[in-house]
């Protein structure tokens, strides 16, 4: 009943966003503009300002930054042999690598293994971000129709106002630079806004999704990754790793969350067959009942 108590405020924002576009219809794509641009730098500047830096850092670090690419490996390796094209592929990345461990990951954490876990899924959340605001967009952006190769991804990577967010926050923490209370309590506004309003705009982009233009193969793949091949990996790195126990666990647990809801914001702003992506996202999120207690038992 608690993991359900988890859940279910998840579950009510995306409706609110689907009732929303249902009753009275949005633009989607300047709601998610404004998301990223605007609100999503905040967000990021205030992790990274307000998390505490240590030694957990790099192996964290590592573990991210290889389980992110083994599983972009694999994808990659799928797509050869179904020859599919770089915007499927793309797509396909952004809904099975990437996983959500902010507004879910975190919660289940917590529950899982109280406050002495919860510190260390936020340092995980942090790193994991700077990962998916970098790697994701660059994927996102070469998945755009209008793409013209890795420089046109990295220009779009290079443009995003996140990547200076994070840089800003960590470098305030690091020089330890002072922010005052009125422009604290401002970033604090916006920042509380971020991730909801990323979260409603999924629900609207799911309001435009017909059950008959679901992409069955593509979603198993997904769904696939996510649920069975990101975590067995995650345990395998983590062997590697001089981390304890408790750690390890958060990092295979936090490896079988469902898709990031970013991935969707991403896809709707670069065009990146955001109608598959946000349909793996909510479908992984409901999936997750089921599957997440079945981890809890095997990794507990």
């Amino acid at each position: 009943m608690e993991f359900l108590n988890v859940l279910l405020p998840v579950f009510g924002i995306f409706a609110l966003g689907f009732i929303g576009e249902k009753k009275i219809g949005f633009d989607t794509k300047t709601i998610s503009t404004m998301s990223l641009y605007l609100m999503s730098p905040v967000l990021v500047f205030r992790t990274f300002y307000s998390t505490e830096f240590n030694q957990d850092y790099l192996y964290m670090t590592m573990y991210s930054v290889v389980l992110c690419f083994a599983l972009i490996a694999i994808v990659y390796a799928f797509a050869y042999i179904r020859k599919y094209s770089v915007t499927e592929t793309c797509a396909i990345i952004l809904a099975s690598v990437f996983m959500n461990s902010g507004n879910y990951g975190t919660p289940v954490v917590l529950l899982l293994f109280g406050t002495a876990g919860f510190e260390y899924g936020v340092i995980l959340m942090v790193i994991q971000s700077l990962v998916m605001c970098t790697v994701g967009i660059y994927f996102a952006a070469k998945g755009s129709p209008g793409a013209d190769g890795i420089r046109s991804s990295l220009r779009a990577v290079q443009r995003m106002p996140i990547i200076y967010g994070a840089m800003t926050g960590g470098l305030c923490q690091l020089l330890h630079i002072p922010v005052s209370s009125s422009v604290q309590q401002a970033v604090d506004l916006v920042a509380d806004a971020a991730i909801p309003t990323i979260m409603i705009v999924l629900g609207m982009q799911l309001a435009k999704i017909s059950i008959k233009q679901l992409q069955f193969e593509k979603l198993g793949l997904t769904l696939l990754i996510r649920f069975g091949l990101s975590p067995l990996i995650a345990f395998i790195i983590t062997i590697f790793l001089p981390v304890d126990e408790m750690i390890r666990q958060i990092m295979i647990i936090t490896a079988a969350m469902p898709t990031a809801a970013n991935t969707t914001m991403y896809a709707i702003q670069f065009h990146t067959e955001p109608e598959f992506v946000s349909s793996a996202t909510l479908i992984s999120t409901w999936l997750s009942l089921i599957v997440l207690p079945i981890i809890f038992l095997i990794v507990l």
